[in-house]
Protein backbone atom coordinates (compact mmCIF):
# COMPACT_ATOMS: atom_id res chain seq x y z
CA UNK A 1 0.00 0.00 0.00
CA UNK A 2 1.18 3.51 -0.80
CA UNK A 3 -0.30 6.96 -0.33
CA UNK A 4 -3.30 7.66 -2.57
CA UNK A 5 -3.91 11.30 -3.38
CA UNK A 6 -7.59 12.10 -2.88
CA UNK A 7 -9.31 13.26 -6.06
CA UNK A 8 -12.08 15.83 -6.34
CA UNK A 9 -15.58 14.53 -6.92
CA UNK A 10 -16.86 14.73 -10.47
CA UNK A 11 -19.37 17.48 -11.40
CA UNK A 12 -22.53 15.33 -11.39
CA UNK A 13 -21.77 13.48 -8.16
CA UNK A 14 -23.96 15.63 -5.96
CA UNK A 15 -27.04 15.17 -8.14
CA UNK A 16 -26.42 11.50 -8.91
CA UNK A 17 -25.34 10.23 -5.48
CA UNK A 18 -25.32 12.70 -2.57
CA UNK A 19 -28.75 14.23 -3.02
CA UNK A 20 -30.73 10.99 -3.50
CA UNK A 21 -28.70 9.43 -0.68
CA UNK A 22 -29.46 12.31 1.68
CA UNK A 23 -33.14 12.13 0.77
CA UNK A 24 -33.17 8.42 1.61
CA UNK A 25 -31.38 8.93 4.93
CA UNK A 26 -34.01 11.47 5.94
CA UNK A 27 -36.60 8.71 5.70
CA UNK A 28 -34.36 5.98 7.13
CA UNK A 29 -31.51 7.46 9.23
CA UNK A 30 -29.88 4.16 10.25
CA UNK A 31 -30.28 1.60 7.46
CA UNK A 32 -29.02 -1.92 7.92
CA UNK A 33 -26.91 -3.65 5.28
CA UNK A 34 -29.90 -5.06 3.40
CA UNK A 35 -31.64 -1.68 3.31
CA UNK A 36 -28.47 -0.03 2.04
CA UNK A 37 -28.19 -2.61 -0.74
CA UNK A 38 -31.54 -1.45 -2.06
CA UNK A 39 -30.39 2.19 -2.06
CA UNK A 40 -26.85 1.79 -3.40
CA UNK A 41 -26.71 5.15 -5.13
CA UNK A 42 -22.91 5.06 -4.72
CA UNK A 43 -22.77 2.48 -7.52
CA UNK A 44 -23.62 5.31 -9.91
CA UNK A 45 -20.16 6.71 -9.14
CA UNK A 46 -18.23 3.47 -9.77
CA UNK A 47 -17.15 4.28 -13.32
CA UNK A 48 -16.04 7.79 -12.39
CA UNK A 49 -14.22 6.49 -9.29
CA UNK A 50 -12.27 4.05 -11.46
CA UNK A 51 -11.36 6.84 -13.89
CA UNK A 52 -10.41 9.32 -11.15
CA UNK A 53 -7.92 6.90 -9.60
CA UNK A 54 -6.60 5.56 -12.92
CA UNK A 55 -8.00 2.13 -12.13
CA UNK A 56 -5.57 1.53 -9.25
CA UNK A 57 -6.98 -0.30 -6.22
CA UNK A 58 -6.36 1.85 -3.14
CA UNK A 59 -5.35 -1.16 -1.04
CA UNK A 60 -3.39 -3.42 -3.39
CA UNK A 61 -1.90 -0.67 -5.61
CA UNK A 62 -2.72 -2.92 -8.57
CA UNK A 63 -4.56 -1.97 -11.73
CA UNK A 64 -8.17 -3.13 -11.95
CA UNK A 65 -9.04 -3.90 -15.59
CA UNK A 66 -12.69 -4.05 -14.63
CA UNK A 67 -14.63 -1.32 -12.88
CA UNK A 68 -13.72 -2.47 -9.39
CA UNK A 69 -15.94 -1.72 -6.41
CA UNK A 70 -16.78 1.29 -4.28
CA UNK A 71 -15.37 0.76 -0.80
CA UNK A 72 -16.75 2.89 2.02
CA UNK A 73 -13.64 3.52 4.09
CA UNK A 74 -15.79 4.31 7.11
CA UNK A 75 -18.38 1.52 6.88
CA UNK A 76 -21.80 2.84 5.96
CA UNK A 77 -23.57 0.93 8.74
CA UNK A 78 -21.25 2.56 11.28
CA UNK A 79 -21.65 6.10 9.94
CA UNK A 80 -24.60 6.29 7.53
CA UNK A 81 -23.99 10.02 6.99
CA UNK A 82 -20.86 9.11 4.99
CA UNK A 83 -22.53 6.44 2.85
CA UNK A 84 -23.07 8.80 -0.08
CA UNK A 85 -19.98 11.01 0.31
CA UNK A 86 -17.24 10.95 -2.34
CA UNK A 87 -14.44 11.54 0.16
CA UNK A 88 -15.39 8.32 1.97
CA UNK A 89 -15.06 6.22 -1.21
CA UNK A 90 -11.95 4.20 -2.03
CA UNK A 91 -11.53 2.30 -5.31
CA UNK A 92 -11.06 -1.35 -4.35
CA UNK A 93 -11.03 -4.77 -5.91
CA UNK A 94 -14.10 -6.79 -5.05
CA UNK A 95 -11.93 -9.32 -3.20
CA UNK A 96 -10.41 -6.66 -0.96
CA UNK A 97 -13.75 -4.96 -0.36
CA UNK A 98 -15.30 -8.26 0.73
CA UNK A 99 -12.39 -9.00 3.05
CA UNK A 100 -12.53 -5.51 4.57
CA UNK A 101 -16.24 -5.66 5.35
CA UNK A 102 -17.10 -3.45 8.33
CA UNK A 103 -13.63 -3.49 9.89
CA UNK A 104 -12.52 -0.10 11.18
CA UNK A 105 -8.84 -0.69 12.02
CA UNK A 106 -7.71 -0.72 8.38
CA UNK A 107 -5.09 1.90 7.50
CA UNK A 108 -6.50 4.62 5.26
CA UNK A 109 -4.77 4.72 1.84
CA UNK A 110 -5.26 8.50 1.92
CA UNK A 111 -3.12 8.74 5.08
CA UNK A 112 -0.55 5.94 4.75
CA UNK A 113 3.11 6.89 4.33
CA UNK A 114 4.88 5.46 1.29
CA UNK A 115 7.53 3.67 3.37
CA UNK A 116 5.20 1.87 5.79
CA UNK A 117 4.70 -1.22 3.61
CA UNK A 118 7.66 -3.16 2.18
CA UNK A 119 7.83 -6.04 -0.27
CA UNK A 120 9.84 -9.14 0.55
CA UNK A 121 11.62 -10.64 -2.45
CA UNK A 122 11.41 -13.16 -3.95
CA UNK A 123 8.40 -14.26 -1.86
CA UNK A 124 6.39 -11.19 -2.95
CA UNK A 125 4.85 -10.97 0.53
CA UNK A 126 4.07 -7.63 2.15
CA UNK A 127 5.80 -6.69 5.39
CA UNK A 128 5.76 -3.75 7.75
CA UNK A 129 8.87 -1.59 7.55
CA UNK A 130 11.02 -3.04 10.37
CA UNK A 131 12.32 0.42 11.26
CA UNK A 132 8.88 1.62 12.38
CA UNK A 133 7.77 1.58 16.00
CA UNK A 134 6.04 -1.52 17.31
CA UNK A 135 2.55 -0.03 17.54
CA UNK A 136 2.58 1.10 13.92
CA UNK A 137 3.95 -2.24 12.72
CA UNK A 138 1.08 -3.96 14.52
CA UNK A 139 -1.40 -1.72 12.66
CA UNK A 140 0.25 -2.41 9.31
CA UNK A 141 0.37 -6.16 9.84
CA UNK A 142 -3.24 -6.04 11.01
CA UNK A 143 -4.21 -4.36 7.74
CA UNK A 144 -2.26 -6.89 5.67
CA UNK A 145 -3.89 -9.79 7.50
CA UNK A 146 -7.42 -8.40 7.52
CA UNK A 147 -7.38 -7.62 3.80
CA UNK A 148 -5.72 -10.99 3.07
CA UNK A 149 -3.02 -9.27 1.04
CA UNK A 150 -0.63 -12.13 1.77
CA UNK A 151 -3.09 -14.91 2.57
CA UNK A 152 -4.84 -14.63 -0.79
CA UNK A 153 -2.54 -16.31 -3.32
CA UNK A 154 -4.16 -14.29 -6.11
CA UNK A 155 -2.42 -11.11 -4.95
CA UNK A 156 0.90 -12.76 -4.14
CA UNK A 157 1.05 -14.52 -7.52
CA UNK A 158 0.09 -11.36 -9.40
CA UNK A 159 2.93 -9.43 -7.75
CA UNK A 160 5.40 -12.17 -8.67
CA UNK A 161 4.06 -12.49 -12.22
CA UNK A 162 4.36 -8.77 -12.88
CA UNK A 163 7.93 -8.62 -11.55
CA UNK A 164 8.86 -11.65 -13.66
CA UNK A 165 7.43 -9.91 -16.73
CA UNK A 166 9.53 -6.86 -15.86
CA UNK A 167 12.64 -9.01 -15.48
CA UNK A 168 12.01 -10.61 -18.89
CA UNK A 169 11.56 -7.24 -20.53
CA UNK A 170 7.93 -7.98 -21.37
CA UNK A 171 6.79 -4.79 -19.64
CA UNK A 172 8.58 -1.50 -19.04
CA UNK A 173 9.33 0.30 -15.80
CA UNK A 174 7.00 3.04 -17.00
CA UNK A 175 4.18 0.51 -17.31
CA UNK A 176 4.96 -0.74 -13.80
CA UNK A 177 4.81 2.80 -12.42
CA UNK A 178 1.42 3.43 -14.06
CA UNK A 179 -0.26 0.12 -13.28
CA UNK A 180 1.55 -1.23 -10.20
CA UNK A 181 2.94 1.82 -8.38
CA UNK A 182 3.73 0.00 -5.14
CA UNK A 183 5.83 -2.58 -6.98
CA UNK A 184 7.59 0.20 -8.89
CA UNK A 185 8.34 1.98 -5.62
CA UNK A 186 9.78 -1.20 -4.11
CA UNK A 187 11.93 -2.00 -7.17
CA UNK A 188 13.39 1.50 -6.88
CA UNK A 189 13.76 1.45 -3.08
CA UNK A 190 15.52 -1.91 -3.08
CA UNK A 191 17.44 -1.11 -6.27
CA UNK A 192 16.79 -4.62 -7.57
CA UNK A 193 15.84 -3.94 -11.17
CA UNK A 194 18.97 -5.58 -12.54
CA UNK A 195 18.81 -8.45 -10.04
CA UNK A 196 15.22 -9.56 -10.70
CA UNK A 197 16.30 -12.32 -13.09
CA UNK A 198 18.53 -13.83 -10.37
CA UNK A 199 15.92 -13.35 -7.65
CA UNK A 200 13.29 -15.21 -9.65
CA UNK A 201 15.74 -17.73 -11.16
CA UNK A 202 14.80 -16.77 -14.71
Amino acid sequence: MIRVAAKLEYPDFDAQVRQPGAAYLRTCPTPNSEQFRKKNFWSRAAKELHAAYSGICAYTSMYLPEQGSVDHFVPKTINPALAYEWNNFRLASGRVNSAKGNQTHIIDPFLVDNDWFHLDLPSCLLRANPDLDVALRVRINGTINSLRLNADDFYVQERCNILIELARGEISLGFLERRYPFLAKEVARQNVGAQLTQLFCI
